[in-house]
């Protein structure tokens, strides 16, 4: 009987499931398995799982499990030689011991090197055909390379296209007094987002396209090493979080994921749309100063 040959849909997912775990090669039939299973951290954790460890906190150990469907014909056409993935580095298996920070921690004066090493790679990314054919420039991240926070959002618009930064029209500016009115300025934290270019119409990022941009997103974290991410909207905390959870579930707890404490608001887009959220998103802001152990200020109505 002859073989059947693989789904190209499935060995896509498969691939893109590798390149997570940080797979960078896929020998050839017959060859010997360069790939040694990952040690487990909790021997009831598969890929994707969340484990609770109280009522008010996540532990969250993988990374989104979609694949982008233009992504099934390259696979194919490698299916029955060498496999090369387009790998950022190291990325560790999900629930790995040492998660996310299995590799060591570069010195501090050599993270914005790294970042800005990440952002020509990034730059020359192609993965994403719609995204790739209309934007102007890549939009990696901008800020502190050492910050203790970073803000994750969603994707950049027309205005972080046009200028190559995250967050720099009205909802950038809205961000901006977020951070001012929890005491911190711009240049302390770092700011970006789970796609690193502009869908299209300003549309929501497809599962795809975010699991396209998940590797980025893992290697800017490896870099910077911050304690805490404020999710800003679904988008980021369903990606980051590994979960289909609404935001109202999201949001006043304290997530972690690898180790990083969390918390989820509010878009500033969406506040801007729906000012009555601001004094939620203010809520939230005070869960997470309480959390990095900094001063809550007094908050002033804008």
């Amino acid at each position: 009987m002859e073989p059947s040959q693989p789904d190209p849909q499935q060995l896509a997912q498969f691939l893109r499931l590798l390149q997570g775990w940080g797979v960078s090669q896929l020998p050839q039939a017959g060859a010997a398995s360069p790939v040694q299973p990952q040690p487990q951290a909790h021997a009831a954790a598969s890929p994707g799982a969340s484990l609770h460890s109280t009522p008010a906190e996540e532990t969250v150990v993988n990374k989104p499990s979609s694949v982008s469907s233009g992504s099934s014909q390259a696979a194919s056409s490698g299916s029955q030689a060498a496999v090369q993935l387009s790998l950022l580095g190291s990325t560790p298996a999900p629930g790995a011991s040492g998660g996310l920070w299995e590799e060591p921690p570069l010195p501090p004066e050599k993270r914005p090197q790294a970042l800005q090493e990440l952002a020509q790679q990034i730059a020359r990314c192609t993965r994403c055909p719609e995204p790739v054919a209309t934007r102007t420039q890549t939009v990696p991240g901008v800020g502190n390379p050492n910050a203790r926070l970073c803000f994750l959002g969603e994707a950049p618009g027309a205005d972080e296209d046009r200028l190559g930064e995250p967050f720099v029209g009205r909802a950038g500016q809205l961000l901006n007094r977020i951070i001012q009115a929890c005491g911190m300025k711009r240049e302390d934290v770092y700011i970006f987002n789970v796609l690193k270019c502009r869908p299209p119409g300003n549309r929501t990022p497809t599962e795809s396209e975010a699991a396209n941009c998940w590797p980025f997103l893992l290697r800017q974290l490896q870099i910077i090493r911050p304690e805490f991410i404020c999710c800003l909207g679904a988008v980021a905390a369903r990606t980051l979080l590994n979960t289909k959870a609404p935001m109202g579930r999201l949001r006043g707890k304290v997530h972690l994921f690898q180790g990083i404490k969390v918390v989820v608001t509010y878009h500033p887009a969406y506040l801007l749309r729906n000012p009555n959220a601001k004094r939620q998103t203010w809520e939230d802001m005070k869960l997470l100063l309480r959390e990095m152990g900094l001063p809550i200020p007094e908050r002033k109505e804008d």
